[in-house]
């Protein structure tokens, strides 16, 4: 699994038109599911992002983890994180998850991150999604379960 984390001050997700999930601080969370991702990578991978600590303390140092803020975390499917940009100028995806593996390890990534006592958001799986965020910082890091 990769997931690429931004610190964000507000995020949301539309999906149609419609609001689908929305947090007004904490993590915005792209994740991308490889085809030989496991529910072991999708839990650990969660249990290692709920504790990142990539928040600031009172001497501006990045100390804190989301639930030391307080913060909530928007989980966003995005198989184009596995896009395979080394060869040519169009991206090959063989390394993603099959949709059903995808969503079902997405499904359990939420899952862990809540058990974590995160508050979760989501958008909507294998649905065109409109992604809105305030990067705070910046602060974008990227984390892999491998």
């Amino acid at each position: 699994m990769l997931a690429c984390i931004q610190r964000v001050s507000r995020a949301q997700v539309t999906v149609a038109g419609e609001l689908c999930g929305r947090i007004d601080g904490g993590m915005l969370v792209l994740l991308g599911v490889a085809a030989d991702d496991t529910e072991t990578d999708a839990r650990q991978l969660a249990h290692k992002i709920a504790g990142l600590r990539i928040f600031e303390d009172e001497q501006g140092k990045m100390n804190l983890a989301l639930g030391d803020v307080g913060g909530a975390m928007l989980v966003v499917s995005q198989f184009t994180l596995l896009g395979d940009c080394r060869k040519g100028r169009r991206p090959s995806f063989v390394a993603a998850g099959p949709p059903e593996l995808a969503e079902q390890l997405y499904e359990t990534f939420v899952a862990a991150v809540a058990e974590e006592g995160i508050e979760t958001a989501t958008g909507r799986f294998r649905q065109h999604m409109e992604v809105e965020l305030v990067n705070d910082g910046p602060v974008t890091v990227l984390v892999e379960s491998k």
